[in-house]
């Protein structure tokens, strides 16, 4: 894939906020209609997927060890004129039981003329994932599609929570 610097840049500029807990920054480099997509969420729109993003980033932010152990790198970056892809590895607390996870992520995208963020789809093995994050339940039931279904209400739960707090 040619690399096309509009677009190259714009994933440069969403892993460095993501790295920085930047969750305005990272949310400003979606189109308004964007789509996104990973093995937990299925969101559309910018807000909702800032929303997402600020949920994530605030999770991190508030809680000392979850910051201390935050670390998010990112590598093979490439774009061309409509789309693009990465790879990046986030290591960090689960908020939820406070495990340890490293996570890798293949990441797709494809982007407006202008630059911006039209669709996000992110890749990673659930059940490996599973397994770091939830321990005993990830290891005995992180293949199966119940538990899927579990952790995505629960994340959409918490997603709903922190857009409208009670």
């Amino acid at each position: 894939m040619p690399p096309n610097t509009i677009n190259e840049q714009t994933l440069r500029r969403f892993y460095d906020a993501f790295a920085r807990l930047d969750a305005a920054t990272m949310q400003a480099c979606y189109a308004s209609d964007a789509a996104f997509q990973d093995e937990v969420f299925t969101l559309r729109g910018a807000t909702a997927i800032g929303a997402m993003w600020g949920m994530l980033c605030t999770a991190t932010q508030s809680n000392p060890k979850a910051k201390a152990a935050w670390r998010l790198t990112y590598r093979d970056v490439q774009t061309d004129g409509s789309a693009g892809q990465a790879h990046w590895d986030a290591h960090y607390l689960f908020s939820a039981t406070g495990r340890l996870v490293d996570n890798a992520i293949d990441a797709a995208f494809t982007f407006t003329p202008e630059g911006l963020i039209a669709t996000h789809h992110d890749r990673f093995d659930f059940w490996k994932w599973s397994r770091q994050a939830l321990g005993v339940p990830g290891w005995l039931l992180g293949w199966s599609s119940a538990l899927r279904a579990k952790v995505q209400a629960r994340a959409a739960g918490n997603l709903a929570r922190f857009v409208k707090p009670s």
